[in-house]
């Protein structure tokens, strides 16, 4: 069965999955799902566009129109930003093992972040005994667990917590609240959208992200996407790679473990 490979943007799916694919991809629609042969696997391949409305869009519309019957695992592909250099330096390859949307709840003036529990509604809930687990901001898996599932490389990896904005974060001032609340290493724009509906659904999920800027900084002070691109193209190469694969982590020099 073909594993579902998701990326907010062509310019991401084309450097993950080869340059082979950039023209086929570049002018797919957003959230087609074509079949791909990718680093000696068989694919779906799918662009969602930026956001966690995209992002839910498309992965509702491809577990759901056709493809839920051969869909084994969803594998999300992209860069993030970096809460933390030293931890995190710039392209770093994480796979990430926790999302959280800080906008999802009760936000009050001079919060930086939502509070999901005050409105007492959870977003849904994750199937498994007695009812399942309630979901509200905050989605977390085992990813050795979901990468041998889907017979990907099992590492080692080195491992980060994510937000997931709508917003993204253009100041210091604000990545430093940010941080100081959730504890995240990386803040990208569609894994947790990705995350819970994978959740909800009962799919394995992978999220595998690459460095490409300092969280609140703006072009092109702190950033290097080209370099986040090639290193993502790498680290999907080692992760289709043998599943007991054990080279080392895919880190850039003095790079620590994840949150």
């Amino acid at each position: 069965m073909p594993l579902l490979v998701i990326a907010a943007t062509a310019r991401e799916l084309s450097a993950a999955l080869g340059v082979v694919h950039a023209d086929r991809l570049q002018g797919q629609q957003q959230g087609a799902v074509v079949p791909l042969s990718a680093h000696g696997r068989e694919v779906l391949a799918c662009v969602s566009g930026l956001g966690v409305i995209n992002a839910s869009l498309a992965l509702g519309a491809a577990l759901t129109r056709g493809h839920a019957n051969g869909i084994e695992g969803v594998l999300c592909l992209g860069v993030a930003g970096s809460f933390d250099l030293c931890a995190h330096p710039l392209g770093a390859v994480r796979l990430v093992d926790r999302e959280v949307w800080p906008e999802y709840g009760l936000l009050a003036t001079g919060w930086c972040s939502a509070d999901a529990t005050a409105l007492g509604f959870a977003l849904g809930q994750a199937p498994g005994p007695n009812g399942g687990t309630a979901l509200w901001d905050s989605v977390a898996w085992e990813t050795e667990a979901a990468l041998a599932r889907l017979g990907l490389c099992l590492g080692p990896w080195d491992t980060a917590k994510s937000l997931t904005v709508s917003g993204v974060t253009a100041d210091p001032e604000r990545a430093g609240l940010l941080r100081a609340r959730h504890q995240a290493g990386l803040e990208n724009m569609e894994g947790f959208a990705l995350a819970y509906g994978c959740a909800v659904a009962g799919v394995p999920f992978v999220e595998l992200r690459t460095v490409s800027n300092a969280v609140g900084a703006r072009p092109p002070a702190a950033w290097d996407l080209p370099g986040a691109l090639e290193a993502l193209g790498r680290a999907t190469q080692r992760l289709f790679a043998d599943p007991g694969c054990g080279a080392s982590p895919l880190s850039s020099p003095g790079a620590s473990p994840g949150d």
